[in-house]
């Protein structure tokens, strides 16, 4: 972009000065004619009328927000890393009523015509036995899906949702680039958008009158408890996971619509029937809004190979027994060679003429068409015509007539001549621009706008804005978020005032009052006991490290019990949980430049496997995984630890006070988590298994710490008892309690069987047998479960030990009754994961779970 091109808006008469500096760059603003859009005119007022810089204060809040919310996309290959940061520019793109009530009308039209042929394509096929569509067109693309052949959706809708991609030529004409029906996505991001947009131009946003998203989504969650025909349906979204792309929107949507966030692998087919695996048992699903491309729905009828779908599901859809949103096969009518035939078919299906134009198409299975593509090849754009549509830029197959050398050009209309049935030409269209604020400037960047339509009753729902993208480049035709393109918000205007109620007609019967049930995914609560045991467990790492920089800060080389004391802290951060190795060990003494380098490895180096920046990543992976199940407060806790984590770097020598007040700063992010969890969060099963893994791993821990600093040698005499009181921050408690220096005796009392301290392996056993007598039940039995009979096992073995025995050493210092009764609670807390993992984390069979946790093998150290 040359300089003259950049608009300051902090000069009010240059706003739309550089526009017309640079011919038919900046349409957005001035129409062909050379004159200002009148409706961008309240818009560029209310920014004259804003502070010097504050747009650009602006753009760094919205920035803030995406990182807090924790917006990102998945970009495959990018060398910043796959998750990445969502591009948002906070200009918005504005459509005034006029334009935006024949959009309205077309993608209405649009989402009843390619609805009418996928029920004829899916039925009778009289468009092909008629000769309006070619059959080569049907039977040949490998979205048509012959298994899938004669299921009739609910009111024979299969596009409950849809989308077009669209972009307004230099003209000021809006034409649809892509048909979007498989499982269109965009529609969370818009929203997201939405939130953060209105947040930041507030004033601007409110006095626009710009129309609200929120009847679009009321209509969605209407139009699916319609499909199921009952007034409290079981509906899921059903995503391919968190590797795809855009399983931030997923998570988003999930929880905008109050739906549970599910993986193939939580569901089950049993009985032409779908079920949600849940900690209480199989739950009936009656509507799937898929996330999931349709031959990866099902193993069984669709593609073999699938781990995403569930076997058995087209069944269960011709069964009856459950409604999937799209329709499995809808992905047909995103052809592109199709738009070819649009026109015709508009006719025939609706009798009306097709309102919004269409990139002109050929399809090089007719000769004429064939013909044409070939003699205007220079013009034009040729694909395969089943490949999948991106929005605007080139994908691999998809060739520009112009940029061929003589040999490619030759070789491509012999292909062409011999197979036309297999490519497509379309005419090369040019975008035009929209505003974008760039690094304290206004500069012109292309656009093109995803528009989204949900069907309701007999018709469809328009939403009152869309996903708008821009061009990361000034290219005309390079808009796609996977090539890094950013995005912006839709503001449709409206000339009355915007009623910010939904405009839906109201539920009569009265809403089902819920509690904290036990529909959790069996999935999902293995994602928050994780959660729990990693997020202790990176806090107990940052004790341990704190712990080690206050001896540093003596002097570990002339006091041999310091010294010590540090050599059984780097152990357990090198291993943690191996306790009998500690206990074995007789290693060489460490120096103080070898401790601090280790310290510092720990600290600041991403490499070292059991440091903080390995454990924060592990924990906000694992976060990322229950996104739709955590507070909004809570995830911006772990993002920003995260972030802070991220941004530090190596030091060259470690500075005990610099790594000090950096560890202090963790820890009370951390301590905030905690807090959330404690405060905040209501006490649902995903709690109950978040709070059950931190209770487990803080049990594991202490246990593991008493044995390895007391169940040998003098703890007195090397001031093991201080760092433990230090390590389970119990040094108030025991000095309030005893005024004195720590004693063996008490400290063991106070750390391993005082039931009301919340550091002890006691009161970590009491809340778990709290937990499992809430835990739903497979059985009508009225014994205890399995895991109420470990807990009450450890429980009794603790209340019937006697401190002042166990604190008794043998000739050799040895305390061997305390070292026996630790290593049997360390044991019983690892069998009782082990169960509640099996009981819990998956089902083979009704009631009952046999399948090893999915994601277990990521998760163990």
């Amino acid at each position: 972009m040359p300089p003259s091109a950049a608009v300051h808006p902090d000069d009010p008469d240059d706003l739309l000065t550089g526009y017309r500096t640079v011919e038919g760059i900046y349409d957005e603003l001035v129409a062909p004619e050379g004159e200002r859009r009148g409706y961008w005119q309240g818009f560029l007022d209310g920014m004259r009328m804003l502070p010097a810089g504050e747009v650009a204060q602006h753009s760094e809040t919205a920035l803030r927000l995406i990182r807090q919310h924790g917006v990102t996309y998945n970009v495959y290959g990018d060398p910043k890393g796959e998750q990445r940061p969502w591009e948002l520019d906070v200009m918005p793109l504005l459509i005034p009523e006029h334009e935006w009530q024949v959009l309205e009308r077309g993608l209405k039209q649009r989402a009843r015509l390619l609805n009418a042929i996928l029920a004829d394509l899916y039925g009778p096929q009289t468009l092909i036995r008629d000769g309006v569509l070619p059959a080569a067109l049907v039977y040949a693309n490998p979205h048509f899906h012959l298994p899938c052949h004669g299921i009739v959706p609910p009111y024979e809708t299969f596009l409950q949702l849809y989308a077009a991609d669209l972009a307004r030529s230099p003209d000021g004409r809006w034409w649809v680039f892509n048909d979007r029906t498989q499982a269109p996505s965009g529609a969370g991001y818009a929203l997201e958008n939405r939130v953060i947009t209105a947040q930041c131009l507030s004033d601007l946003f409110r006095e626009g009158r710009v129309r609200r998203l929120a009847h679009f989504f009321q209509a969605l969650r209407e139009n699916l408890r319609a499909l199921s025909g009952k007034d409290d349906p079981r509906i899921v979204l059903l995503t391919p996971g968190p590797l795809n792309e855009t399983y931030f929107e997923h998570a988003f949507l999930a929880r905008y619509l109050g739906y549970p966030l599910v993986e193939g692998a939580d569901l089950t087919v049993r009985d032409n029937r779908v079920y949600l695996k849940t900690v209480g048992g199989l739950q009936p699903v009656d509507v799937i809004l898929r996330r999931v491309d349709t031959e990866w729905c099902d193993p069984l009828e669709l593609r073999p190979d699938s781990a995403l779908g569930i076997a058995g599901l087209v069944e269960a859809a011709r069964a009856g027994h459950v409604t999937i949103a799209n329709a499995l096969g809808s992905g047909l009518v995103e052809c592109t060679a199709l738009m070819g035939f649009l026109p015709g078919l508009c006719s025939h299906l609706l009798g009306e003429e097709l309102i919004l134009p269409h990139i002109a198409t050929w399809w090089c299975g007719h000769e004429n068409a064939r013909e044409h593509v070939i003699g205007n090849l220079d013009s034009l754009v040729v694909a395969r015509t089943f490949q999948s549509p991106t929005l605007v830029s080139a994908d691999a197959g998809q060739v520009l007539g112009s940029e061929l050398t003589a040999e490619q050009r030759a070789d491509l209309i012999e292909r062409i001549r011999q197979r036309g049935y297999e490519y497509v030409g379309q005419e090369a269209i040019t975008l035009s621009t929209a505003p974008a604020w760039d690094n304290g400037r206004l500069i012109a960047r292309p656009m093109a706008l995803r528009m989204y339509a949900t069907a309701l009753g007999d018709d469809y729902v328009v939403m009152p804005g869309g996903l708008t993208r821009i061009s990361s480049s000034n290219s005309t035709r390079a808009v796609t978020m996977q090539r890094g393109s950013g995005s912006k918000d839709t503001w449709v205007l409206s000339s009355a005032p915007v009623d910010s109620f939904s405009l839906l007609r109201q539920e009569e019967t009265s809403p089902v009052l819920r509690r904290a049930g036990d529909d959790l995914p069996s999935r999902a609560a293995d994602n928050m006991y994780w959660l729990g045991r990693y997020a202790e467990r990176t806090e107990n790492h940052m004790r341990l490290l704190r712990s080690l920089l206050t001896r540093l800060a003596e002097d570990p080389v002339q006091d041999s019990s310091a010294n010590l004391a540090i050599q059984k802290l780097l152990y357990m951060l090198a291993r943690p949980g191996d306790i009998d190795g500690l206990m074995r060990r007789r290693g060489r003494t460490l120096s103080a430049t070898q401790i601090e380098q280790r310290v510092q490895a720990y600290m600041f180096d991403p490499s070292e496997p059991n440091g903080i920046p390995q454990l924060v990543q592990t924990v906000n992976r694992v976060a990322s995984l229950t996104r739709d199940r955590l507070s909004l407060d809570a995830w911006r806790t772990l993002d920003q630890l995260h972030q802070d984590v991220l941004r530090q770097r190596p030091r060259v020598w470690l500075d005990i006070g610099d790594a000090s007040a950096v560890l202090n700063d963790m820890l009370r992010t951390m301590s905030a988590f905690s807090g959330l969890g404690m405060e905040n969060t209501t006490r649902t099963q995903g709690w109950r298994f978040l709070d059950m893994g931190r209770r487990l791993e803080r049990a594991t821990t202490m246990a593991g710490l008493l044995r390895g600093l007391l169940a040998m040698g003098d703890p007195e005499g090397h001031g093991f008892l201080d760092r433990l009181l230090e390590l389970a921050d119990s040094f108030m408690t025991y000095r309030a309690r005893y005024v004195s220096t720590p004693r063996l005796v008490p400290v063991l009392d106070l750390l391993l069987v005082d039931e009301s301290n919340p550091r002890s392996v006691a009161f970590q056993l009491d809340v778990l047998e709290q937990h499992a007598a809430r835990l739903p039940r497979f059985d009508d039995a009225l014994d205890r479960s399995p895991e109420q009979r470990q807990i009450l096992s450890c429980q009794a073995a603790i209340r019937l030990a006697d401190v002042r025995a166990l604190a008794k050493a043998d000739a050799k210092g040895r305390r061997v009754d305390l070292d026996t009764l630790l290593a049997r609670v360390g044991s019983a807390i690892g069998d009782l994961s082990e169960t509640i993992g099996r009981h819990y984390f998956s089902h083979a069979d009704l009631g009952r779970h046999t399948e090893a946790a999915s994601l277990r093998r990521f998760f163990e150290p």
